[in-house]
């Protein structure tokens, strides 16, 4: 559910300018409302989960994303619709760590616990890459807002799960959480977006750009030298000194910024160029969850045998491969190979992330696993994040250069809207052999498990 409401405003976009009345700066926003709060509270939220108990963490944050829902489904405009994708960001950042902290406390076998993991990954690849297909078929018979009011019986079913077979609670009075902290954070990433979309803007306000950069840069020292004074930070940076912690933080990053951003920029390009339904928007990058599912599985069960560098430097490669193949498709006209390029995409990022948060979460030690597992969804969620955030402002960018026209995009542009969507396509498969490289240097040695310090 939480990934899928990352991803299943892309198809709804054409509807909500049409009907809200959008501008191309509030769509972004309204898909970026969400993972922004997500990522910029999910460390708080985390220790905070230490504090009181992961089960009633979760308990709180259902409560609030099914009612968050609600309030989205039937906003009366744009800026309430961006409030209340907060609001239900908020509720995902209560709930998110606690999903992989329970895991961690449920498990306590390696195996098992690789396997957990995976199943865990798996769903949130395929929430993410599903999100434009539930969206489009919803948009085919329902209002925009059945977007959102799909969430509700979802949220009352694990409400009612939760409580009949989750571990039980188990706070700890002595961890503290400092809100500063968490504050600090989400200001830091408010302002880092505001000014990636500001300097994608060509008419941009100068002082806006100014001031967020400004805000961006001391929002992140004061919110380092906040940890380090802290007794009880809710990062400590120590952390990431061991490389598979590092390794997998970069590969979750990784993964959903180039799942994130194909998706984005496809369902858009076919709506608006080729003049698909949502619905066949949707489907047409359906087949990334199509091969991602069967990769995330495998990879968490096979990582004691095979090791990290198979799936995570070699799903980067795969990656690359198939964002660049699509590129050529894509440039051809040749829909099937297009596809087929795409459901390479799918199997690459499934093999990440299927073990990518085995990295943060089994490297990380017991008493810091709210931490880890505060880091692994913000891993996840900045990797949305920001190429949201890029790529959705560069490509009304490019388009206007290509076009030599302004900012709206039309379907009578078709041509110059496919230049500036191949040309986003060839710099994510260029962005994806960069990570491919690093987390190789990473993962090297190719250990078969991630073993927390004792």
């Amino acid at each position: 559910m939480i990934g899928v409401d990352n991803s299943i405003l892309y198809t709804a976009l054409p509807e909500l300018r049409q009907q809200l009345g959008t501008s191309e700066t509030q769509a972004l926003w309204v898909i970026n409302a969400y993972p922004l709060v997500l990522a910029g509270l999910l460390l708080g939220t985390g220790s905070l989960g230490d504090r009181i108990g992961h089960r009633l963490m979760f308990l709180i944050g259902l409560t609030i994303f099914g009612l968050a829902s609600l309030a989205a489904a039937f906003a009366p405009g744009a800026w309430f619709l961006v409030a209340a994708r907060a609001f239900l960001g908020l509720g995902a950042a209560t709930m998110m760590p606690a999903t992989l902290a329970l895991i961690r406390i449920t498990f306590t076998d390696e195996r098992e616990r690789n396997t957990a993991i995976g199943v865990w990954g798996s769903v949130a690849v395929i929430g993410a890459a599903l999100g434009p297909v539930i969206g489009g078929l919803l948009l085919e018979h329902f209002w925009w807002g059945s977007v959102f009011l799909i969430n509700v019986p979802i949220v009352i079913a694990a409400l009612v799960a939760t409580v009949a077979v989750a571990p039980p609670n188990m706070p700890n009075p002595n961890r503290r959480w400092d809100a500063l902290s968490s504050l600090q954070a989400l200001v830091t990433l408010a302002s880092l977006v505001t000014a990636i979309k500001e300097l994608a803007n060509p008419d941009r306000t100068g002082w806006l750009l100014a001031v967020a950069s400004l805000l961006t840069v001391g929002g992140a020292v004061l919110f380092v030298r906040r940890q380090r004074r802290l007794d009880d930070p809710l990062l400590t940076f120590d952390i990431f000194r061991s490389r598979i912690f590092t390794g997998g933080v970069l590969a979750a990053t990784g993964a959903m910024f180039a799942v994130a951003g194909l998706e984005l920029l496809t369902t858009q390009r076919f709506q608006l160029v080729a003049g698909y339904s949502p619905l066949e928007a949707g489907l047409i990058v359906v087949a990334v969850t199509i091969a991602a599912f069967p990769f995330s599985l495998l990879g968490g069960a096979s990582l004691h045998r095979v090791g990290f560098v198979p799936l995570i430097p070699g799903g980067f490669l795969a990656v690359t491969l198939g964002v660049s193949l699509a590129t050529w498709a894509g440039s051809q006209d040749r829909l099937v190979l297009f596809i087929g390029a795409l459901a390479l995409v799918g199997a690459g990022a499934g093999a990440i992330m299927s073990v990518s948060s085995t990295a943060i979460i089994g490297s990380a030690p017991v008493r810091r696993a709210g931490m880890a597992a505060g880091v692994e969804a913000v891993s996840y969620e900045f990797g949305t994040l920001l190429s949201v955030a890029i790529l959705g402002s560069l490509l009304p960018l490019l388009y206007a250069r290509t076009a030599g026209a302004g900012m709206v995009i039309t379907a009578l542009d078709a041509a110059a809207y496919d230049t500036a969507y191949l040309n986003l396509l060839a710099a994510l498969a260029v962005i994806a052999g960069v990570f491919a490289l690093i987390t190789a240097w990473c993962f090297r040695g190719n250990p078969k498990g991630a073993h927390a310090p004792e």
